[in-house]
């Protein structure tokens, strides 16, 4: 198995981190304004991209502050199965977000460009948490 991991560092507390990760309004704003979520263990979040692109992600863990994990159940055939988790960790006035999608079976083209988007999504994150404007993908031009 292929993992993709990211280290993000943002400058608010954790608890904004939190917030923006697990509500409609932080999500909307980081990854994409076309979604259905709650925030409860088990609950099958949806996002879209675009008309025919839905991705669905179980929750699997929630720790108030600490930690978000997702199971992709529905999406491209290479996320199906595959674990999406943050950590979260403040230290010294700083908050440290770790990305991990674990599970992916090969490297492929679609491997290398979901990388890539995942380093944008945090990107992202991070302008929404310390400027309160994101990047979801309605907003991109590249």
């Amino acid at each position: 198995m292929v993992n993709i991991e990211h280290l993000q560092t943002v400058h608010v507390p954790a608890s904004k981190v939190y917030e923006a990760l697990t509500t409609a309004v932080g999500l909307s704003e980081i990854w994409t304004n076309e979604l259905i979520i709650h925030n409860q263990i088990g609950f099958i979040n949806e996002f879209r991209f675009g008309s025919n692109d839905i991705t669905k992600m179980r929750i699997e863990e929630l720790i108030t502050n600490k930690k978000v994990v997702w199971q992709c159940i529905d999406s491209d055939p290479e996320w199906i199965g595959t674990i999406i988790s943050f950590d979260i960790q403040e230290k010294n006035g700083k908050t440290f977000i770790t990305l991990r999608h674990k599970n992916w079976k090969e490297i492929t083209p679609f491997y290398r460009s979901c990388n890539y988007n995942w380093a944008i999504f945090l990107y992202s994150l991070k302008s929404y948490c310390e400027n309160g404007e994101g990047l979801p993908y309605q907003k991109r031009k590249f």
